[in-house]
């Protein structure tokens, strides 16, 4: 991990990020428990998280990448993504991030709290639920998803989470 000064989003991921998921919890492993800032994966350093810790990060990290994959894959991007995930994920220049903070909703970039019980307690404002799974405050680019699991967050649902992306968000994102 490299030093960087701290900003109010804490977490891994590109400092640039246009998407970000918050979750509740981070690797405890390493330096992570006590990062105060966000900082980018080098290479290698996925793996490292994925070896050192429990299947959750494997299952998180997968499910994150084959999320973006649904959302539209960029040019440059590998064509399985599983390559995306061990390659390029969280690293500088993705343009995603995972944080381990409440979402910095004046920024421009849409934020995806994973989890019911983490919005909650985030206390989030102006949420408008669509159904059990998911919420959503558009003016602040905001959607409440399930947990990054296989079982939470099936691939049905990733399916669902990318068209609220791309329907709600004033980003580019290309299906």
């Amino acid at each position: 991990m490299v030093d960087c000064e701290p900003t109010c989003a804490v977490g891994l991921g590109d400092p640039n990020y246009h998407l970000a998921f918050c979750v509740a919890n981070r690797p405890a492993l390493d330096a992570y428990p006590a990062l105060n800032c966000l900082t980018p994966l080098v290479p290698g350093e996925l793996q490292h998280i994925v070896a050192n810790t429990s299947n959750h990060w494997r299952k998180l990290f997968s499910v994150y990448a084959k999320f973006l994959y649904a959302l539209g894959g960029q040019p440059g991007w590998p064509e399985r993504w599983q390559d995306y995930r061990d390659h390029r994920l969280l690293q500088a220049g993705s343009g995603v991030a995972l944080l381990f903070n409440k979402p910095d909703v004046a920024r421009n970039a849409v934020h995806i709290v994973a989890g019911k019980t983490y919005a909650a307690e985030l206390n989030l404002k102006g949420l408008a639920w669509l159904d059990m799974h998911f919420a959503i405050n558009t003016q602040q680019r905001l959607i409440v998803s399930p947990y990054l699991d296989y079982r939470q967050l099936s691939n049905e649902k990733i399916a669902q989470l990318a068209g609220l992306v791309r329907k709600h968000s004033p980003l580019n994102f290309n299906a």
